[in-house]
């Protein structure tokens, strides 16, 4: 497999094949005399930010921290939640219970919740 051509950028979905976002980074455990091995993928502005320019990342999460984000909108998922890796790269994880969709429940709750007649009535 092709790390970087078969996983970076590939949808993400979970348990229960909602989607959760594309794979921004990949991290990899280096070992003394063998291999590398592949460790994380990692999914969120900022991963994706980082990837651009490290500055960037930063400006990125200054800007979370600033509009409230209470919590890191990063995630890092163990390769071992990994099931398949195909059109889509399916994990063994709810979305509901990461905050792999934090970015959306903010835009939710502090964007599109406020435009007249966006809301549940």
């Amino acid at each position: 497999m092709d790390i970087i051509r078969d996983v970076l950028d590939n949808q993400l979905v979970d348990r229960h094949q909602r989607k959760m976002g594309r794979v921004d980074g990949i991290v990899a455990e280096l070992r003394n005399e063998q291999p590398p091995r592949l460790a994380y993928l990692e999914v969120g502005f900022p991963v994706l930010a980082r990837r651009i320019h490290p500055s960037l990342e930063r400006w990125m999460v200054a800007i979370q921290s600033r509009w409230g984000a209470k919590q890191r909108t990063s995630l890092r998922i163990p390769w071992s939640k990994v099931v398949d890796v195909g059109i889509d790269v399916d994990v063994d994880l709810d979305a509901e219970e990461t905050t792999a969709l934090a970015y959306e429940k903010w835009l939710e709750d502090h964007v599109i919740g406020r435009i007249p007649g966006a809301g549940n009535e």
